[in-house]
């Protein structure tokens, strides 16, 4: 699970937008992201189903992480 979820900065975040693109389900489209994280880790996991290939793209470490509980449900 990403850690993105519940960070002060996920609103900001050129990371977090950056993984919503990958998820292709991105709702910061519109948003002036210009906050950068330092030493972030994302982990891409390859899922096979059937004869079909899924990627799921994860932020995992982010030195910028700065806990906010529940601050993606705030997201427009």
């Amino acid at each position: 699970m990403c850690i993105c979820i519940n960070c002060r900065h996920i609103n900001l975040c050129k990371t977090y937008e950056f993984i919503e693109k990958q998820h292709k389900n991105s709702k910061t489209k519109n948003k002036q992201n210009h906050f950068i994280p330092i030493n972030t880790i994302i982990i891409v996991s390859i899922n096979k189903q059937n004869l079909n290939i899924y990627l799921d793209w994860d932020l995992k470490e982010c030195s910028s992480f700065v806990e906010q509980p529940g601050k993606w449900i705030s997201l427009p």
